[in-house]
């Protein structure tokens, strides 16, 4: 691979102030959508849930449906049962029989009486559970709602910005490569540890860009003289002279235009 043609300072400074500006441009797309993909995502999540809470309250009350089917099955044999054992004493040759079959018709008197008791404690169950499928149906066709009106508000913002936001950032990895490694880390570093990501910022009526803290005399000199890369002793970030500044928005912004 042939070697980069060493740039002079300015060059570089220029070219860490065009990164800056094409990476500003990202974040203000990025910050237009802000946190719609994270609410969508959220709503998803929760559309989800009440759908599976609904899927299982269903379920259950086709269990309970079931269990009261076969306890009304088994009302309908003791019924049977009784009314055989009823005609059996009608043919017995004791007491003994008699008191025998007599049990047998009480223990299905019983199981008669504890079947309705689990049918009328399984109809509460259902109508329980339908009270709180009523109140999810509610609230998960709410959140549909919801989610359907954030969705599209994201769709939006995704149409207006995301081919931009792409051709945006093929411009930051192209003018990465035309800026040497270790400027690139360290860009990179102060960017991350700034606010609003500002690594570069022009020289503002004799303060770095964002900052209070005034420059001394001297060291704007030095800044307008292009010679080194200067950074905010305060701040960290890399400082550039406001006439620089301006003439790579001028460019960039036409650059902007044509994305």
């Amino acid at each position: 691979m042939a070697n980069k043609k060493e740039n002079t300072v300015e060059e570089k400074l220029r070219a860490l102030y065009d990164l800056q500006l094409i990476d500003s441009r990202v974040d203000e797309i990025r910050n237009v959508r802000g946190e719609l993909p994270l609410e969508v995502q959220d709503l998803e999540d929760e559309v989800l849930g009440l759908k599976t809470r609904m899927d299982k309250l269903k379920t259950d009350v086709e269990t309970v449906n079931f269990e009261i089917a076969a306890k009304k099955n088994l009302i309908e044999e003791s019924k049977v049962l009784i009314k055989k054992y009823a005609e059996q004493q009608k043919n017995v040759r004791n007491s003994r029989e008699f008191n025998s079959l007599s049990k047998e018709v009480e223990f299905q008197e019983l199981e008669i009486q504890l079947a309705e008791k689990n049918i009328k404690e399984f109809k509460a169950q259902i109508e329980q559970k339908k009270e709180v499928i009523s109140t999810t149906k509610e609230k998960l066709s709410e959140r549909e709602g919801h989610l359907k009106h954030k969705k599209s508000e994201l769709d939006a913002i995704l149409a207006e910005t995301e081919k931009e936001e792409k051709a945006l950032l093929k411009k930051s990895e192209e003018f990465e490569e035309n800026i040497e490694e270790r400027l690139i880390l360290a860009y990179k570093r102060i960017r991350h540890n700034v606010k609003n990501g500002l690594a570069v910022v022009a020289v503002e009526r004799g303060a770095s860009g964002g900052s209070f803290f005034t420059i001394p005399p001297q060291v704007q000199v030095e800044i307008a003289s292009r010679k080194k890369i200067i950074t905010d002793e305060h701040s960290g970030r890399i400082l550039v002279d406001p006439l620089l500044a301006e003439e790579e928005q001028v460019r960039m912004q036409k650059m902007f235009a044509k994305i």
